[in-house]
């Protein structure tokens, strides 16, 4: 997947969930760019959005 196609997908997913009346900040859509390139794993991901809201 190219990364300009990643970052398309990514850009609209934040859209659709900032029409909901949230905020996706760019060290999130950094982490979820990672995550779709594998660089981090789906347990990382959701480790350092929980540290991010912090929840334990």
């Amino acid at each position: 997947m190219s990364e300009q196609s990643l970052n398309l997908m990514i850009e609209n997913a934040a859209s659709s969930v900032e029409m909901e009346g949230y905020t996706i900040d760019k060290q999130s859509k950094e982490w979820c760019r990672q995550l779709l390139n594998k660089e981090i794993t789906l347990s990382d991901y959701i480790r350092l959005v929980k540290e991010k809201a912090g929840v334990a």
